[in-house]
């Protein structure tokens, strides 16, 4: 980027900035933390600690400031996941996308999160998350697997992304930053 569109930038969020709030959710150990922190600092850590509870984090992008729920995953925590939903510009939900045996369980979940009456219509973006892995499912396997075409009261997009790589993490930035210009 050259030095005058940073400065248009600039100018722009003088005048015109964006917010929004989002929720990251998913079974433990898809990526959540790591998302949020790619996205945040551009850094990845391997070494990373279960989300006890949630997490809050502000990310500016542009002139977009990015609110983000980092909700545990583990089975306990996974009731608190449509109260965090429920006033967001849209729901993350984030899959380990090398995880066979919890794909069935991811898929329930969400859909049993989505019939909520309190989060119709709310976006939803699915992250298959860990495609650096050997293996890992395929953009077109993961939405059959986890039923996303029978989602039809909601736009759903979906992206393949690699936190550790950073692979596909300026295509989810790129549709967030986009997405919160559409709800204000």
């Amino acid at each position: 980027m050259g030095i005058w569109d940073a400065f248009l930038n600039w100018l722009r969020s003088l005048f015109f900035k964006q917010e929004m709030e989002l929720s990251l959710i998913g079974l433990q150990n898809a990526g959540k933390t790591s998302l949020v922190n790619v996205i945040a600092t551009g850094g990845y850590s391997e070494d990373m600690i279960p989300t006890v509870g949630f997490n809050m984090k502000k990310v500016t992008k542009g002139n977009v400031t990015i609110k983000l729920w980092d909700l545990g995953g583990q089975p306990r925590f996974r009731s608190m996941w449509e109260r965090y939903c429920r006033a967001v510009s849209a729901i993350v939900y984030v899959v380990d996308a090398a995880d066979f045996d919890n794909v069935p369980v991811s898929r329930s979940e969400l859909h049993d999160l989505l019939s909520k009456p309190s989060l119709n219509g709310i976006p939803l973006l699915v992250l298959g998350n860990k495609i650096d892995k050997q293996g890992a499912l395929s953009k077109e396997g993961l939405t059959e697997q986890l039923g996303l075409k029978d989602i039809t009261d909601r736009e759903v997009c979906c992206f393949m992304i690699s936190c550790k790589n950073s692979s596909n993490i300026d295509s989810v930035i790129d549709w967030l930053v986009k997405h919160s210009k559409s709800m204000n």
